[in-house]
């Protein structure tokens, strides 16, 4: 940092918060179904992606990334497992070139012993790992390269922590998650399973924007649902550039899923072969949501970043946004001047005044490390993280705009409420150092349903309970009037009904019995009178 941290402040408390307004309000919890084939594909949908330095460890970053969005935990009887024919990777950029200085890429596989005996995940209350009633469970390999170099094993047939499918089948979540939180030699520390999705905010925004009225907020969309994680923590040395994040702390952090180029639809495999292709990626949150148009997302999500600033499309939709329109038109506050040159910097550079752009403090862009070199600097989409900014003591959820400089957008913290954040922004507290009083309040979800974690991996442990408590009384919708009487509700006539009902089911299951029957001895004659097949009948594809 080359400003005094007082200084910083002060410029970044009016300016800091702009990553957020790349996206806000139109949100789908971040990146869940964003672009119209991912959506699709929920096994390779990155959903959010976070990166801070580790409180218990401050000389360790933690790097979490999250996939399969709403995940319901009752979605049995195979729940959510990671493709076998996918790469996970997260990538961390380092000298700002715009690509990837290390990569750890995640591959998975299935050790399924349910054949054709059973359906179920598991015949008994499962208790650890290796427990011989988890029917199904996965485990994964964790390659990585660094600086363009071969990838190398770190671990191999590592356990994923399963679906957690109930109390009565996993009465200690708690020792499954233990056991599949690893740390290798050297100090990495591992997990991949399920967890609870820690983003947290009021989806109803769709309902144009939160009811017209700020009256539908309130209600964390995101409650009660499961993601799949995957968390990595690693010390500075091993992403910062050359090693030294004393001289270099700004790293820049994405993620990609990427898939077989050639897949043969019902075919299971264990393991990838041959060529892939990117599929998803994800940076910052809630970009390529309402950031990038319709028409561009899916090739959003298939292009590296270094590739981001030469598609006139995208910077456009950067220098002028869409939200601010939407709002004035709901809320009649004006939308900010445009170009949106402050959303340019923070989108394409991060925060630097190297950058020669309006915001006038150096907080989380490569540009800033001592040892890039700035004729290679490729302006691009990625979460930026200052690894030198201390943790902070009292962390606060409104991040850079709450004065806390370890908050988002330099980086990401579970905790950070990057929506309430995104609100200002939007309208343009960026530029004119004023909190919008009439969108104050932001979506009122404050803080996630579930507690994090105070130790490697964090997130809090999944959803056990059903999403779905019951029908809304908006989803009921009453029966047409007719010139009958309504039916009484009385013991007697329900009685009645009921043995009317069983006499008509009776009657039903007669009579298609007897149909099942006469079909059942047609087919038979059928098949006598029927030549024998030959060779030639025989059907190929």
């Amino acid at each position: 940092m080359t400003r005094k941290p007082r200084a910083i402040l002060a410029a970044l408390a009016v300016t800091g918060i702009a990553l957020a307004a790349l996206g806000p309000q139109s949100s789908v919890a971040s990146s869940h179904r964003e672009a119209p084939l991912i959506a699709s594909d929920p096994a390779a949908d990155n959903t959010d992606l976070y990166a801070f330095v580790s409180p218990d460890r401050p000389d360790y970053v933690t790097l979490i990334a999250n996939w399969i969005p709403f995940e319901e935990p009752n979605g049995g009887p195979n729940f959510y497992p990671f493709a076998t024919d996918a790469a996970y990777n997260i990538n961390v950029d380092s000298d700002g070139d715009a690509k990837a200085d290390a990569v750890f890429r995640w591959t998975f596989k299935n050790v399924d012993r349910r054949g054709g005996s059973t359906f179920l995940y598991n015949n008994g209350p499962v208790d650890s790992f290796d427990d011989p009633n988890l029917l199904f469970k996965q485990t994964y390999t964790l390659e990585s390269s660094f600086n363009g170099g071969p990838f190398k094993t770190r671990i191999s047939n590592a356990p994923v922590a399963p679906s957690r499918i109930g109390n009565a089948s996993m009465p200690d979540y708690q020792k499954l998650r233990d056991e599949a939180t690893i740390q290798l030699p050297g100090g990495w520390k591992l997990f991949a399973g399920q967890a609870d999705d820690p983003f947290f905010l009021d989806l109803r925004v769709f309902d144009l924007l939160y009811g017209g009225d700020l009256s539908e907020t309130g209600q964390d969309t995101l409650a009660g649902y499961n993601v799949n994680t995957i968390a990595l923590q690693v010390p500075f040395k091993d992403v910062a550039l050359r090693g030294d994040a004393k001289r270099n702390p700004v790293i820049g952090v994405w993620t990609t899923t990427d898939r077989a180029k050639v897949r043969i639809a019902g075919q299971s495999t264990n393991g990838i072969r041959g060529e892939r292709v990117q599929v998803s990626r994800l940076g910052n949150p809630l970009v390529n949501e309402v950031v990038v148009p319709a028409n561009l997302k899916d090739a959003f999500n298939s292009i590296s970043p270094d590739q981001d600033a030469g598609i006139p499309a995208v910077v456009k939709r950067v220098t002028d946004p869409e939200l601010p329109k939407l709002i004035e038109g709901s809320y009649g506050v004006p939308a900010p001047a445009t170009p949106r040159n402050d959303l340019v910097e923070i989108f394409l550079t991060g925060i630097t005044t190297k950058a020669n752009g309006p915001i006038k403090a150096d907080l989380n862009s490569q540009l800033d490390n001592k040892d890039v070199n700035a004729k290679r600097f490729r302006p691009a989409e990625m979460l930026r993280l200052n690894l030198g900014v201390p943790v902070a003591d009292q962390p606060n959820r409104l991040g850079v705009l709450g004065g806390d400089l370890q908050g988002f957008p330099n980086g990401r913290r579970l905790t950070d409420d990057a929506v309430d954040i995104a609100v200002q922004a939007v309208e343009g507290a960026a530029q004119t150092g004023q909190i919008v009083d009439a969108l104050a309040a932001g979506d009122k979800v404050d803080a996630n349903d579930n507690q994090f974690g105070d130790a490697f991996p964090y997130v809090a442990l999944p959803n056990v309970g059903a999403v779905n408590g019951g029908a809304g009384a908006a989803a009921i919708v009453p029966p047409a009037a007719t010139s009958d009487p309504a039916p009484s509700l009385s013991p007697a006539a329900a009685s009645a009904s009921t043995s009317d009902m069983g006499r008509g089911s009776v009657v039903a299951v007669a009579a298609i019995g007897g149909l099942a029957l006469a079909l059942i001895l047609v087919t038979w004659w059928f098949r006598r009178r029927r030549p024998a097949a030959t060779p030639d009948d025989t059907i190929r594809i």
